[in-house]
């Protein structure tokens, strides 16, 4: 005897649901609501009701795939229980170990940035040059200008959306609070390497 068939609701907003969920699976970055009530040619404050299903649905302790907030828009991420082994299987380069120059150099574009290498290399005490090339290399920071441009200044750098993505931050007012940022120098870079090194842990 055949299996019975598995019924599919025909309710108007689990049928949204099932259009946002398959527009976020295949979406490379997050996606606003903005942007899912436009491709799925639907109100916002429905596609948000329809969020809310989905993340029940996909959620910490219930799905190997968990629906956040982040970025500035909506995405699916790997749960906790399952980021080790897709990290085995993707092993993207943005996502493997920072150095520790690379760490600090990260904290101090996200806590500072815009910010040069000039700027980057009077905190950190030591030339920015390899660290800033390897996050320019993994995408999480890129360039944002110049000091002066019309003297050619030195090209500034600001974290990325993937940055923020991987970090798990809906923004950079998500990251945590230096208590005083008006320490001495190796104060303040001890600070940002500790919050790296807690963010990236």
């Amino acid at each position: 005897m055949d299996a019975p068939l598995r019924l599919i609701s025909t309710n108007p907003l689990d049928q949204l649901a099932r259009t946002v969920e398959a527009l976020l699976v295949i979406a490379s970055a997050p996606l606003t609501v903005a942007e899912l009530a436009a491709a799925a040619a639907d109100d916002a404050e429905r596609v948000e009701a329809a969020l809310g299903l989905i993340g029940e649905r996909y959620r910490e302790g219930r799905s190997g795939i968990v629906l956040e907030h982040v970025a500035g828009g909506w995405a699916f991420r790997a749960s906790r229980d399952a980021a080790e082994a897709c990290a085995r299987l993707v092993e993207k380069p943005a996502q493997r170990n920072l150095s520790q120059a690379s760490l600090e150099t990260l904290a101090i574009v996200a806590y500072l940035g815009p910010c040069s290498r000039p700027d980057i290399a009077r905190i950190r005490g030591v030339s920015a040059d390899s660290a800033v090339a390897n996050l320019l290399e993994r995408g999480l920071i890129a360039e944002a200008g110049r000091d002066d441009p019309s003297i050619g200044g030195a090209i500034k750098y600001r974290t990325t959306p993937l940055f923020e993505r991987i970090f798990g931050l809906e923004s950079l007012s998500a990251l945590p609070r230096l208590d005083d940022i008006g320490a001495d120098t190796d104060e303040i870079r001890e600070r940002l390497h500790a919050v790296a090194e807690k963010r990236t842990a």
